[in-house]
């Protein structure tokens, strides 16, 4: 089954850089080195098409090769892509890989803070039977009434909704409280443990899907190598990782959450999806950068 599925989020370029040794402060490392299109949102909105649902994606960029790179790779993936050109250059963000394939990132949002709600809604005047906004969205404190507001006309319209949680240290900056009233009324949360924890205030995960299951019909948490974990009417669902070489885990989280509303979408069970979506990440981090 083929739905319209939209999905509001960053236009950006990834720099994955893994070094190969400790890094030298004021000298050369050898490292690998790659560039590709970003966004978390992005990673996603591949993972729907991939299975067949109609996606349009609707960002802000500037017009730059960073712009035309992102915009040929989701054409090419089969996604209808519907960015509002603004004159500053478009978003990058560079991840820095350790060597047991966690990363930092340094962001630069660039044209994604100037995301104007206008653009967003003349979308969302199209048919569509499905909204995702990223949490990147929600985070900015640029575009969180876009996001928020993207959020209420598809409940207005009875469609379905979701969110992600994206990042830990711009939900802190931002407050839980804050985070979890722009997101309000969404059907489904996605977070990885970190951002469970953070937005919940609990100690632990069972405790963080617990508080958090009061604000969102179903709650989907990733886990790294613990695989995930979901709730949907106070039924909990567990799935262990099928990862079985880690080289880096950016993207990984992005492609399990498409994978996984893929199958919700097409009115798979939970289980069903959550085994889907440990599949998908495994394929990802396998690869160094978001694409696998």
């Amino acid at each position: 089954m083929s739905l319209r599925v939209i999905v509001v989020g960053d236009v950006m370029l990834d720099v994955v850089v893994k070094p190969d040794t400790v890094i030298a402060p004021t000298s050369d490392t050898s490292s690998r080195v790659r560039m590709s299109r970003g966004g978390a949102a992005a990673n996603m909105a591949e993972a729907l098409a991939r299975v067949g649902h109609h996606v349009t994606y609707v960002g802000a960029c500037g017009s730059d090769l960073v712009a035309q790179l992102f915009d040929d790779t989701l054409r090419d993936a089969g996604i209808d892509v519907e960015l509002e050109r603004i004159d500053t250059p478009s978003g990058i963000v560079v991840a820095l890989v350790g060597s047991d394939g966690q990363r930092a990132m340094l962001t630069d949002r660039g044209a994604n803070s100037s995301l104007a709600l206008e653009h967003v809604l003349r979308v969302l005047d199209r048919p569509f039977n499905h909204l995702h906004v990223s949490g990147y969205t929600l985070l900015d404190p640029s575009t969180t009434e876009v996001g928020r507001s993207a959020l209420e006309r598809a409940r207005e319209l009875g469609h379905s909704t979701s969110v992600d949680v994206c990042s830990v240290a711009p939900l802190i900056k931002m407050t839980p409280d804050a985070f979890l009233a722009a997101a309000h009324g969404a059907d489904t949360l996605f977070a990885n443990e970190d951002e469970a924890l953070a937005l919940s205030g609990a100690a632990d995960v069972t405790s963080a899907i617990d508080r958090l299951s009061g604000e969102f019909d179903e709650v989907v948490v990733t886990q790294g190598d613990k695989g995930a974990r979901a709730r949907r009417a106070g039924v909990d669902y567990n799935v262990a990782s099928t990862s079985d070489e880690v080289v880096d885990t950016t993207g990984a989280g992005d492609a399990a959450t498409g994978a996984f509303l893929a199958v919700r979408l097409n009115d798979g069970t939970i289980e069903e999806a959550l085994a889907a979506a440990m599949s998908a990440a495994s394929v990802v981090v396998r690869g160094l950068g978001s694409r696998g």
